[in-house]
Formats: C-alpha cells, sequence, structure tokens
C-alpha cells in the first residue's frame, strides 16, 4: 500500500548499468549535476548517505524530427532549446526540405504548419481544450475535480509515485505529452531530474498559458526546457531519440489511443520508459454483459472520452511494443507504466 493506494506490481528497479553506494532514507534529494550524453547523477540523503550513479546516455542534443517523414530537424535560424530563446527559430527537414517556425512561445512542429489555405477539425476531445475558456481554467479549478471525483492524489503526490517508474532513465530526456497549462513540465524542469524537457500539446492557448506560467516564476531553469505544438499521434522527434514520455490525464482524451501509443513507443529508446494517469473504468463494466455494453456506448456517445479496463490498457502497451507493464490505482484513477524492449 502506499497513502492507501494499492500496487499491483512492484516499479522499475534501476535496469542501466549502475554504480553506485547506497545507505537507505525515508526521502531521496536528486541533483543532477551534469546533464550530456555522459552524465553522472549524485543523489544526496544525508551529508553523511548518498548514492551515486553513473548512466551513460548517447542520443542526438536534438532530438526533433519532421512530423511529416520523420528525419532529423536542422536549426536554420538561432538554434535553441531554451524557451526564453525559441522565439524566431526555425528548422528545416533535410529530406523533404519543409521549414518549421515558431511564435513567441513555442515550436510549430504539426504536419499543416504553415498551412495558411488548408486546415483539420480535430474531434471534439481535442478542441475543447483549445479554447481560451478551458486552456485559462485547466489549472484554476478544474484540474483540482479530478481528486475530488476521479481518485486521483494531487500533482504532488502524483509526482512522487511516478519518479519510481522513471529511475531507470533520470538524467535523460523526458516528453511531457499533453501538457496542458505544462503543470507537470514545470515540475520535471524545476526538479533537476532530466537534462531535456518538453512541454507538448496540440492546443496554442494551453501551451501560452504554461509559457505565462513560466514567465511568472523567479529562478525557473529555462534552460532545456521548450514548448512544442504537435500532434500526440504524430510526434516530431527522432526515433528512439527519447528516454521517457509521461502523460498526465490525458490517455481517455486521445482520438485514438492506439495510435498516439503507438508513435510513443517509435519515439522511446530501448529501455525508455511511458508513464500515464488516466480514468479507468473496469470491473463490473467489463464482465457483466449488459453494464460492458453500457461502457462501450458511453465510450461512442460522449464522442470525447475513451474509457478502458485495466486489461484493456495492458493490452494496448502491448500492442504497440512495449512490455514490463505495471500500474497504482485509487478507485477511477491509474497511473500504468510500460517500457520499450531493450
Amino acid at each position: 500500500m502506499i497513502g492507501g493506494i494499492s500496487v499491483t506490481s512492484t516499479l522499475f528497479p534501476f535496469t542501466r548499468p549502475t554504480r553506485f553506494f547506497f545507505s537507505p532514507t525515508p526521502k531521496l534529494q536528486l541533483r543532477l549535476l551534469r546533464a550530456s550524453s555522459s552524465s553522472t547523477t549524485f543523489l544526496d540523503t544525508n551529508p553523511t548517505d548518498s548514492v551515486i550513479v553513473e548512466k551513460e546516455i548517447t542520443r542526438s542534443s536534438n532530438p526533433l524530427a519532421c512530423p511529416v517523414c520523420y528525419n532529423s530537424l536542422t536549426w536554420t535560424t538561432n538554434p535553441a532549446l531554451s524557451i526564453d530563446t525559441i522565439s524566431g527559430s526555425s528548422l528545416q527537414c533535410s529530406t523533404c526540405q519543409k521549414t518549421y517556425t515558431s511564435d513567441q512561445t513555442h515550436l510549430e512542429l504539426t504536419t499543416i504548419s504553415k498551412a495558411n489555405n488548408y486546415g483539420e477539425s480535430m474531434p471534439a476531445s481535442t478542441e475543447l481544450f483549445r479554447t481560451p475558456l478551458v486552456s485559462f481554467l485547466y489549472e484554476r479549478g478544474w484540474r483540482q475535480t479530478f481528486s475530488v471525483w476521479g481518485g486521483f492524489p494531487g500533482p504532488e503526490k502524483e509526482f512522487e509515485q511516478m519518479k519510481g517508474f522513471l529511475k531507470p532513465v533520470l538524467g535523460g530526456n523526458i516528453i511531457d505529452a499533453s501538457c496542458g497549462s505544462g503543470l507537470f513540465s514545470r515540475l520535471f524542469a524545476k526538479s533537476g531530474l532530466f537534462s531535456l524537457v518538453v512541454a507538448l500539446d496540440y492546443s496554442e492557448n494551453m501551451l501560452r498559458q504554461c509559457y505565462e506560467f513560466v514567465q511568472q516564476k523567479d529562478n525557473f531553469p529555462k534552460e532545456n526546457f521548450i514548448l512544442v505544438r504537435a500532434d500526440i499521434a504524430r510526434l516530431p522527434f527522432v526515433s528512439s531519440s527519447i528516454d521517457a514520455v509521461h502523460a498526465g490525464a490525458a490517455l481517455h482524451c486521445w482520438p485514438s489511443p492506439s495510435a498516439a501509443v503507438a508513435e510513443i513507443s517509435r519515439v522511446l529508446r530501448p529501455g525508455g520508459v511511458f508513464v500515464a494517469t488516466t480514468y479507468i473504468l473496469d470491473g463490473p463494466f467489463t464482465i457483466v454483459p449488459f453494464l460492458s455494453t453500457l461502457r462501450q456506448t458511453i465510450n461512442q456517445v460522449s464522442g470525447i472520452y475513451t474509457f478502458l479496463s485495466e486489461r484493456e490498457l495492458e493490452a494496448l502497451c502491448k500492442t504497440c511494443g512495449l512490455v514490463g507493464f505495471k500500474c497504482i490505482r485509487n478507485g477511477p484513477f491509474v497511473m500504468i507504466s510500460a517500457a520499450k524492449p531493450k
């Protein structure tokens, strides 16, 4: 039991080659000393005992890719992986020659970027969160209702729980997919646990809210923190270039969870970790014929959300090439994790 929440299986252990000295204490405070292709991380517990973890992380310093052909993008102006210097930046694909630019807050990396005479209407679950009102309200009351009605422990406790799943990839890069107004993106950045944090969402207004929240904070670590507008089913990253993907309270909103998780599997490096929280709907809804039909009808009629059972979530991860499925549950709340095979 963790804070009254049942854990259906153990959390990920360290899986990379490590050299460590360990004396356990109730809490570990991790201080990232060097974030590069080869990094050493010290986890201070108290002045007399610590954990030293040496990781060899080999990757390109720029994992961004063309969402059309998935080939690497090259900076044409102002190379920048910082929220403060991203404005005015542009990248180009060497294969299809398409150019991608940024506005004042984020990089535009959708397939229809710069298509002035063409647009696409997205499902209601996507368009809802693109509205200025919902984007404004998300951290000003909307997200708080998840704890009241959905069993979500709250951002701080969720963050502590997910760190257990993310232990194997600490020091690497992370995408906060469907980040909304960046609640967890900012926690990832301030924690110092990752060398690059990408706050990614399809909603321009959510990304602008995230930008405003960052600018309001003193001493926020803006280096190696960027905002990217992209489609969850067409991620603009090089295959096998990402260490971790987090999706908080988002999976049930995706138009096609299978397309999204397949994309996440593509961009994860071998050993990379996917962590997500969502609402779960199982129990009698999956074993009683009438209720099972009712659940499917709810998913179809709502046109907004897709509620899955624990068994379906595990099958989804497995179908998309991820292994080692684990979860933490509390009522309708579930946190799941799976990894790309090494």
